[in-house]
């Protein structure tokens, strides 16, 4: 008997410990206030957004269209919320794929916050990195990305982790000891074509 009991505490620790992470891992993924949204169903990009190269950047068939941008940003005008989910539709327009956004930046320019790139280097890795896109300390994965699939990004902040989703999924987690305490979110780019569009923030 003493062994039965045993084994089925084991298994109710088990699932109490599966609901526990499946919490931790989804929180922020629901509720929240609508801190700012852009669909970019206009002609010009307009006062929310800043860019040091102007010409990477245009509005085209109601979506924000990118290339050879050459990691001068297209950075919103808003500080983020500290607790904040950010969402937003991505597609690669060629094969090298390399999708590209910035997070919790300190300034208005590359590598002053988090990087986040799906299919980077011509498509060979996706990385979040942390202040410098070829730092030892960022994280890699070889899972990399598909010219012409729409990508539904959803990326979290409530603690100390920066979670990244596609497609509602978990895709990456960047665990920081020390978070950056930066304030704007950006769209990046090298050199690939890149269409993104329906942004949202929400207050968490």
């Amino acid at each position: 008997m003493r062994t039965r009991h045993l084994f089925l505490l084991l298994i109710l620790l088990f699932i109490s410990g599966c609901k526990e992470k499946k919490t931790a891992s989804s929180e922020g993924l629901t509720a929240g206030v609508l801190d700012f949204q852009d669909n970019f169903d206009r002609d010009t990009l307009g006062k929310d957004w800043t860019t040091k190269n102007p010409k990477a950047y245009r509005i085209k068939d109601g979506k924000l269209f990118v290339q050879m941008a050459h990691n001068k940003g297209l950075w919103l005008n808003r500080v983020l919320p500290p607790r904040v989910r950010i969402e937003f539709d991505a597609i690669a327009l060629s094969k090298d794929v390399d999708i590209k956004c910035e997070v919790f930046a300190a300034k208005q320019m590359h590598q002053s916050g988090y990087i986040l790139i799906l299919g980077g280097w011509h498509n060979q890795l996706s990385i979040i990195a942390r202040l410098n896109e070829h730092g030892k300390d960022r994280l890699v994965t070889d899972r990399t990305g598909e010219k012409g699939r729409r990508y539904h990004w959803t990326i979290v902040r409530t603690d100390n982790r920066l979670r990244w989703y596609l497609d509602g999924k978990l895709f990456l987690e960047y665990d920081d000891k020390a978070p950056l305490k930066g304030l704007y979110f950006g769209f990046n780019d090298w050199e690939a074509p890149v269409e993104f569009d329906n942004l949202r923030i929400y207050r968490l």
